[in-house]
């Protein structure tokens, strides 16, 4: 079955390690890797731009040496397609080629400078977590210790990202931000990698107001693999990835429910679940559970239709 991931973590390993191929099909020190993504049936892989905490004061430039990596060891090979538009989304998901589309996690080095973010949106970058776990310039973290939302000039970065076009992730958002950027966005926003903190009381897991506002919006929520966010004790089976699926469809969610792996943002990994070629034994256990349809939509068809209906024409 197609699979579509909402977030990984592997500009991150190939900033740190340049040394690292995306195409070797013996590269170990990468959860998705070309052969995982075709091994595990992915279709489309959402990469983040996310810097390391050691960098503490971001800068424009960091943020030019990911995509700088993204266009020269993912996209220079023909097997590889970049999703910026609607019709990369549709070849990726029908043709040969595998889909990459950029996203950026934590917007520390934009200042809120307009010029910044429209030229992320002219390189191809196409949603934006605005915060990591911390407080930035436009909004607080869900681990920031005063808990604030958007600031001022957060609240105009919102309505420049929607006129422009770009896709708002929530994920990260201390739950202040979260509402705030319920109230001040006039688009579908999405949550690309957190679990149903009804089923496991990590900070980073949404609640179920957040939950059914996002399904309420028609955005779209990222069941992730994580272990510390699937089960407290990070002690995750594939059985606690379905009681969060369970959970948010029994809010109502099972069409805006989407996966986001977070894969190689990880150190530990649910058992069945160490790297995206093993992505179709999740299939197998959510098909033991739920009805074929709901399933495609889980896997592929709720980003896709997202996708589909958000991503610029041309």
């Amino acid at each position: 079955m197609k699979v579509i991931d909402g977030h990984c973590d592997v500009l991150l390993k190939m900033y740190e390690n340049p040394a690292i191929d995306f195409f070797d099909p013996h590269v170990n020190v990468l959860d998705v890797s070309y052969a995982k993504m075709v091994q595990g049936g992915v279709k489309l892989q959402f990469f983040a731009i996310y810097l390391p905490e050691r960098i503490t004061q971001p800068q424009f430039d960091h943020y030019l040496e990911y995509i700088n990596i993204f266009y020269q060891k993912l996209m220079r090979d023909p097997r590889m397609r970049q999703v910026k538009k609607r019709a990369d989304l549709e070849a990726a998901l029908t043709g040969n080629q595998t889909g990459a589309m950029l996203t950026l996690e934590g917007a520390d080095a934009l200042q809120g400078n307009p010029l910044y973010l429209r030229t992320l949106y002219h390189l191809g970058v196409r949603m934006i977590g605005t915060t990591w776990n911390y407080a930035n310039w436009a909004a607080d973290g869900v681990l920031e210790p005063r808990q604030g939302g958007f600031t001022r000039r957060g609240k105009t970065f919102i309505k420049d990202c929607n006129d422009l076009g770009m896709l708002l992730d929530a994920s990260h958002l201390s739950e202040a931000a979260f509402w705030d950027l319920a109230a001040a966005s006039a688009k579908p926003f999405v949550a690309t990698h957190s679990n149903a903190r009804a089923v496991c009381g990590h900070p980073r897991n949404l609640n179920d107001g957040q939950i059914r506002e996002l399904i309420r919006r028609d955005g779209r929520i990222g069941v992730t693999f994580v272990p510390w966010f699937v089960q407290q004790g990070g002690l995750a089976s594939m059985d606690g990835v379905l009681k969060h699926v369970e959970h948010i469809c029994s809010l109502g969610g099972s069409g805006q429910l989407v996966l986001g792996s977070d894969f190689d943002g990880i150190d530990q990994w649910i058992p069945g679940l160490e790297h995206a070629g093993k992505i179709p034994l999740l299939t197998e256990a959510l098909l033991r559970r739920f009805p074929e349809e709901l399933v495609r939509g889980f896997m592929y068809r709720n980003w896709f239709t997202f996708l589909h209906r958000h991503l610029p024409v041309h």
